[in-house]
């Protein structure tokens, strides 16, 4: 059996622009709430709100990298990585309740839409466009590594789209004098977040039930692993995700009982756990050997 245990996971690589990111958004999270003040607009303050889930997520974000890098133990097998998923479940169902509190207040405010200072919603709105697009560019490259440091970068990209429609939404009130573009704003940012969300959430469900990672074909890996020479067989095949970036795989390999001689036993075992590595960056296998004239009727079917 191999056993690589790799302690630092991409949410890890990247908590410095986690911590960037964070600095920003709580900046003009604030910066936010005082325009809104100001305005009286709603599409500011429904982003303002918006910045204010963003924070929290970009800091449960954090939380989770720091119990990711917790060693493994005897009760913790697998150390605390899974922390990430559990934080990128938690920011994508604050995304499903922030779309949803925003639209409705959208609506709400359509049927007596108050006075709005369009000027200074377009300066607050370009400020937020700013540093958004700043804390994007930071957490642009992680996001494609961890599912966790993912959820910021929807979170934050939610955000710079509710800052886009404030400014469109402010340039048309003060054009046209149509109050109610802040109310269509603020349900445009509702529904654009909402796809975001559904997304992060199916996700992680995928992880949490234990799916095959994407870029896992199990034919592959077992047209891969037969191929390798004494192994006659491969069956009870699973792959799994622990969190990104960090992919496990078990297998029962039939193999020729002359393998289980010790010189060849651990050349094709090495050579089983470095094809793993080579085509499919899996660090972490499991094999169970069984000779060929091992009776396998005991075996559960249902296993891929």
């Amino acid at each position: 059996m191999g056993h690589a245990h790799s302690h630092v996971t991409p949410g890890q690589r990247h908590r410095g622009r986690l911590v960037a990111a964070l600095a920003i958004t709580c900046t003009v999270m604030v910066v936010e709430v005082i325009g809104a003040a100001v305005t009286g607009s709603l599409a500011l303050l429904s982003d303002a709100g918006h910045m204010l889930t963003d924070a929290a997520a970009l800091a449960i974000a954090l939380t989770a990298t720091w119990l990711a890098a917790r060693p493994a133990d005897q009760r913790w097998t697998f150390g605390w990585q899974r922390a990430e998923v559990l934080a990128a479940l938690v920011n994508g169902v604050v995304l499903s309740v922030v779309a949803v509190l925003v639209f409705v207040e959208g609506v709400r405010r359509w049927g007596g839409a108050p006075e709005v200072h369009a000027p200074g919603m377009l300066v607050f709105g370009a400020v937020g466009l700013v540093a958004n697009v700043v804390a994007l560019m930071l957490l642009r490259g992680g996001q494609k590594e961890s599912i966790n440091v993912r959820g910021a970068y929807l979170e934050v990209l939610g955000d710079l789209i509710g800052s886009v429609a404030v400014i469109v939404a402010a340039v048309v009130i003060a054009t046209t004098g149509w109050q109610r573009a802040d109310a269509v704003a603020s349900i445009a940012i509702a529904v654009l977040i909402a796809p975001r969300a559904f997304s992060l959430l199916r996700s992680v469900a995928k992880v949490l039930l234990e799916g095959t990672p994407e870029d896992i074909e199990l034919t592959e890996v077992r047209t891969h692993l037969e191929g390798v020479d004494g192994v006659v067989a491969v069956h009870d095949l699973h792959a799994w995700t622990i969190t990104s970036g960090v992919p496990v795989l078990t297998a029962h390999v039939v193999v020729d009982d002359s393998v289980l001689a010790p010189e060849r036993f651990c050349t094709v075992l090495d050579a089983m756990q470095g094809c793993l590595r080579g085509h499919f960056d899996v660090d972490h296998s499991t094999f169970q050997i069984e000779p060929s004239s091992h009776d396998d009727n005991h075996e559960v079917a249902a296993h891929a």
